[in-house]
């Protein structure tokens, strides 16, 4: 029998709280509930969870508050912010620190449901895949590790910026569609999830901009490519 997967979820309405917990555990999860936004980070150290959900308004702090801590402890673990704020500038500020799903009250349960399971589904490709090491140029890219690395000097990746990069690196000098990255990556092809998206591309062109062979192009309308000229070149001691 396999083992349920196991939800941390933070919710300080106890009404809604309750009724999302029994949701969740009769579609076979298993959930941790945490009422109380000062105490999440502790609960969080405890169990061993596969995925967050995190209201974004709540006593003592907030949801990306517990995320930015979350992350600290755990890189990999994707989180769904649930909000009543529908701002433009609150949503961004969901994906920017790390959101896989930023989903606005009220909402379905049966539509939260599909998004945990697709990310979940996602999570569980993504380890297959994580396991070889591109060249890019004079750069070595190492997605399980998360790393970009030139001669002696390293960047840390995000999360999603490891999966962009990796899917460029994949389809390197064709065209990754918009859709496609958007899709595999977040779930949805929104216009939130595309201006995520170049703020992330934006990045990955800083974190290679030391060697003038690569370029990360934007096709208007389509998608991106990326190429590397002479990509033979040595990689640097």
């Amino acid at each position: 029998m396999n083992e349920k997967q196991h939800i941390f979820l933070v919710e300080d309405d106890l009404s809604f709280g309750a009724v999302l917990k029994s949701y969740l555990e009769l579609n076979d999860f298993e959930v941790t509930w945490v009422d109380n936004g000062e105490f999440a980070f502790d609960h969080f150290k405890k169990g061993t969870f596969h995925i967050c959900i995190l209201d974004v308004m709540l006593p003592h702090t907030d949801g990306f508050t517990i995320a930015g801590q979350i992350r600290k402890s755990d890189q990999h673990i994707p989180l769904v912010f649930l909000t009543a704020k529908t701002l433009k500038e609150d949503i961004l500020k969901g994906y920017n620190a790390g959101a896989d799903d930023y989903i606005t009250k009220p909402f379905d349960t049966e539509v939260l449901l599909c998004k945990i399971k697709a990310i979940l589904n996602r999570q569980s490709t993504k380890a297959t895949l994580e396991k070889e090491i591109f060249k890019i140029g004079s750069y070595l890219f190492d997605p399980k590790r998360r790393v970009i690395s030139r001669g002696k000097e390293q960047q840390k990746l995000s999360p999603k910026e490891t999966e962009l990069l990796q899917l460029l690196c994949q389809n390197q000098d064709e065209l990754l569609s918009r859709e496609t990255a958007l899709q595999k990556i977040w779930g949805e092809d929104g216009y939130f999830t595309t201006r995520s998206m170049d703020v992330f591309i934006t990045k990955l062109r800083k974190y290679l901009v030391h060697d003038p062979s690569i370029e990360i192009k934007n096709i208007h309308g389509s998608g991106f490519i990326l190429e590397v000229k002479n990509s033979d070149s040595d990689t640097p001691s």
